[in-house]
Order: C-alpha cells, then structure tokens, then sequence
C-alpha cells in the first residue's frame, strides 16, 4: 500500500536515511505546463531547518524529475521524480537499533516485517512526506485552472488556540511566521511555547485547518468512497495525525437538527444554503459550498530525555534519542495536509468527469 489514489495516483518509494526519497505520478492529464518554482516552494515550506522551532537537519529538498514531463508540459505519462538525501547523520540512531522506541514504529514494523531500518525511522519516517508534496504540488496547480484553491494553516499548539472560524483570518498572512498561523499574535504565542518546549526536549501536538474553496457539486461517491472519507483517509495517512473531522465535526454531538441544519433557499436562480456546518459535504458528496476540516497532530514520539523502554528481547533498558528532531511537527505538516487535499480533490475530480463522458 504505497500508492494513493485512484486515476490520479502517486506511489512513493524511499526511506529517512536511504539514498533519496521519491514517486511516480500516474494518471496525470496531459498538455499541463507546469510551474517547477512552485513546485519547489511547496517543498521548501516542508524541509527542514527552516527556524528556531524545528529540527536542525539541513537539506537542500531539490526535486529532480525524470520523465512525464517535456519542454514544462506534462505528456500523460508517468511522472517520474526523486529527491536526494545529502545530510543523514545515520550514526545517530545506533544506540536505538536494539530498542522500541516508545510511540514508534519500530515494533510493528519488526513484528510485521521480521525486519526494520533503525535509522530515523526508515520508511515510517515523516521525511516519506517528500512525495506528497511533489505530487501534491502538481495537484494544486491542475486544480487552480479550474478554480478550486486549498489553504491549510496551525490553528492551534497546545493549548494555544485560534478562537475563530477560517472566514475570520487573513490566510494570505500564513507564510508571514514560522508556525503558519493566521493570527500573529498567537502565532508569536505558539512559536515561544514549542521553542520551550524543544529546549525542555520535549515535544508538542496541536491541530491544521484546511480550507477548500471552489470545489463544484458532485464530487463523491454515496455509500463507500464519501468525499469525506476520503479526506479522512488522505489525512490519517500523515504521520503523528490522530484525528479528523470536516464541517461541525465533533461539536455537532452538541446540538439539536434544528438548531444546525443548513437551510436551503433560492438565491437569484441559484439553490444555496444559509449557513455551512455540513462543511460543504453531504450524502458524501461536495454541495458546492467551501469545504473545511481540523486534523490532530500528536506531539512528537520523539523525546530527547530519558525514557523508559524495552529492548528486542523484552528486557527493561532506558532510552534517550539523539539526533535531530522537530518538537512540534505543525509548521512543516502544513503543506503536507495541502498536498493530501490537493490530490484527493483531484483524484475525485477526475473521476466524476470519467463517469460524466459520453459513451
């Protein structure tokens, strides 16, 4: 199960400390001139090393691709891409090779697999991610001709939240601050909080909104491929998320129908709704209004302090990480959410207008 999606496909290959990590784009339309800046700019918001607040490793994120694509346009064939790894520190792993780490992987993986690569996580790492945002980046780029936009930002780190739905914030401002929060104020709150946080060698979760405006009526499918249920899925594929919802989400368990359904009414010829709880979502299928979702980060399993553990044998050991990690992993999942909306968006897109040809 490496490969996501169903006509707009992307299978990912590569571990932390391998040579690179990489993918290939299948079902990508043809004729598609591409923006590689873009591209990499999505990748930069991903890498590491950005700021005070994430992990020190250095690396450049430079994507190279390697076919499906000639003179900027895409042919419709596999798009073919890598990134290299140029700066593992895989020595730093080597006191973990005989322990679990608590929160891991590491023993599933061993457990499923009879085998594991111990450093940084192998391909439970959240540097797989890579992949996701090249092809998500592609996605957004596809679904920008037909004007259907995506936004994610940090809406909250701790106990440090935004109050506010995303109709109150100024997304433009998100890139503004090293946390992508809408709100500088908070977003100075949060930054000082994870930056404590990291100097303790602890770790922090939070939650990503994301936005989607320009969606069209229709996509989805009514009993098992729900849009819903599939923004859940693309979400709880990241790793550290714990949780999703869209729309009202939990909240609604709080109420009663009368008091949240959305009230359909003729809008000069067009059928709208007063007011979105159904986050733009339902029967499974986008009502053409701005779909919405929160999903919730754990904080990283990561801990540079001592921790109790077991190793492969089963005997009590005491564990501290070296090495270099994110103590909160919101900033740079940011884009990733992004990216797994983009192509789920896309992926669904593409097959309504397959059902809609004629024959």
């Amino acid at each position: 199960m490496n490969t996501f999606g169903n006509l707009f496909r992307l299978t990912s290959f590569g571990e932390s400390h391998g040579p690179g990590i990489g993918g290939v784009i299948d079902g990508c339309p043809s004729n598609i001139e591409l923006d590689f800046e873009a591209i990499q700019r999505e990748l930069n918001r991903r890498k590491p090393g950005q700021s005070r607040i994430t992990t020190s490793r250095k690396e450049e994120d430079e994507v190279q691709f390697l076919s499906g694509i000639y003179e900027r346009k895409t042919t419709g064939t596999p798009i073919g891409f890598i990134v290299w790894n140029k700066n593992q520190h895989s020595s730093d792993y080597d006191n973990i090779a005989p322990v679990y780490r608590p929160s891991h992987a590491d023993y599933t993986y061993q457990m499923k697999y009879g085998i594991r690569d111990p450093r940084g996580g192998g391909r439970s790492s959240a540097r797989e991610t890579i992949s996701r945002c090249v092809a998500g980046a592609i996605a957004k780029q596809i679904l920008s001709r037909e004007g259907i936009n995506i936004k994610a930002y940090t809406s909250q780190v701790g106990n440090i939240k935004l109050e506010g739905s995303y109709k109150d914030y100024d997304l433009s401002r998100i890139e503004e601050n090293a946390v992508r929060c809408p709100d500088p104020v908070k977003a100075a709150e949060m930054e000082e909080l994870i930056f404590r946080i990291k100097g303790e060698g602890d770790t922090i979760g939070g939650v990503i909104t994301g936005v989607i405006t320009g969606v069209p009526v229709g996509l989805g499918e009514p009993v098992f491929g729900k849009l819903h249920a599939a923004l859940g899925s693309a979400m709880l594929s990241i790793n550290a998320v714990k949780g999703f919802e869209y729309g009202d989400g939990f909240d609604s368990a709080l109420y009663q129908g009368s008091g949240r359904n959305d009230i359909f009414y003729n809008d000069n010829g067009h059928i709208n709704v007063r007011t979105n709880h159904s986050g733009g979502i339902q029967g499974g299928i986008s009502n053409g209004q701005d779909i919405y979702f929160r999903v919730a980060f754990k904080p990283v399993a990561t801990l540079l302090m001592e921790q109790e553990t077991v190793d492969k044998t089963g005997n009590k050991t005491i564990l501290k990480a070296r090495g270099r990690h994110d103590p909160c992993v919101l900033p740079r999942a940011v884009p990733i959410v992004e990216a797994m909306a983009a192509m789920t968006i896309l992926d669904y897109l593409l097959m309504q207008r397959a059902y809609s040809l004629p024959i």
